[in-house]
């Protein structure tokens, strides 16, 4: 009985290990078929959720499958981040294995950008810029959530980071703008495709991770808050999804979009 048992116990965890290595290789024929079909740098992070595998090839639907790609942009200096969630993926075990396939219909999917810190330094020419929720009233049931949690409202964002290009120039209250931090309060929105976040006036608040600043002469202020205010193209998400939301979360900028019952084309995951 109990060589009956250990038996049993090791061909689970071949079964297992069978599984696995058949989903990893899955994921790969996917990843490489989403790399040449929309012509990126790298292979995507292509993961197929749910366990057994096998059952789910079977049956020709999958649960859930999660797809990460970095995409260049000429219009964004660095890298960028598309991410696709599908559920309800329609696709026999054959097609997939054969790297052919190309359209692929897909029950309900979830589309995102993520614009990451450093990326929306380079593009407002701020190197260090952060971005921080306003921080919310007690009242509001959220506690000031600080840097993180999402922000649709007008004058939701904090933006923060250091003048450049100011030369030695001092304001009217004898500090020099240049090398100075300034914080200023601004609103984020979609309009269309187009993510717009426009600078409405500076940040007198107070908090460890949101500095004032420097106190900014009149005569300069319109010049600034146009330093902190850019319109970003989404162009469109990931599979042509037309993007609906837009908030902040822990220095990102993340848009979003949803579909339903939909068919995606693998040559679409990222077009310029």
């Amino acid at each position: 009985m109990r060589k009956l048992i250990i038996g049993l116990l090791i061909l689970a965890g071949l079964a297992v290990v069978i599984d696995f290595g058949a989903a990893a290789y899955s994921e790969y024929r996917v990843s490489r078929a989403l790399r040449v079909g929309a012509d990126l740098s790298a292979d995507p992070e292509v993961t197929i959720h749910g366990f057994p595998f096998f059952g789910q090839a079977l049956d020709g639907r999958y649960q859930s499958v999660g797809i990460r790609a970095q995409a260049v942009r000429p219009d964004i200096p660095g890298q960028i981040y598309v991410e696709a969630n599908l559920t309800g993926v329609r696709l026999p075990f054959r097609d997939l294995s054969d790297g052919k396939v190309r359209r692929v219909p897909v029950e309900k999917l979830d589309a995102r950008m993520v614009i990451e810190p450093v990326e929306l330094g380079r593009l407002f020419n701020i190197p260090d810029l952060q971005v921080h929720s306003r921080p919310a009233d007690k009242s509001d049931g959220t506690g000031g959530s600080g840097g993180s949690g999402m922000t649709t409202n007008a004058d939701g964002l904090i933006l923060t980071g250091t003048l450049p290009g100011t030369g030695s120039r001092e304001g009217g209250n004898g500090a020099q703008l240049a090398g100075d931090k300034v914080s200023v309060q601004a609103e984020l929105k979609l309009v269309g495709d187009q993510v717009e976040i426009t600078a409405t006036g500076f940040y007198r608040g107070t908090g460890p991770d949101l500095p004032t600043g420097v106190e900014i002469p009149e005569a300069e202020r319109p010049a600034v808050l146009a330093r902190f205010s850019r319109t970003i193209d989404t162009k469109e998400l990931p599979f042509g999804i037309t993007p609906t939301k837009v908030f902040a979360l822990g220095g990102q900028i993340q848009v979003e979009g949803k579909g339903e019952n939909v068919t995606i084309d693998l040559d679409r995951l990222q077009r310029p």
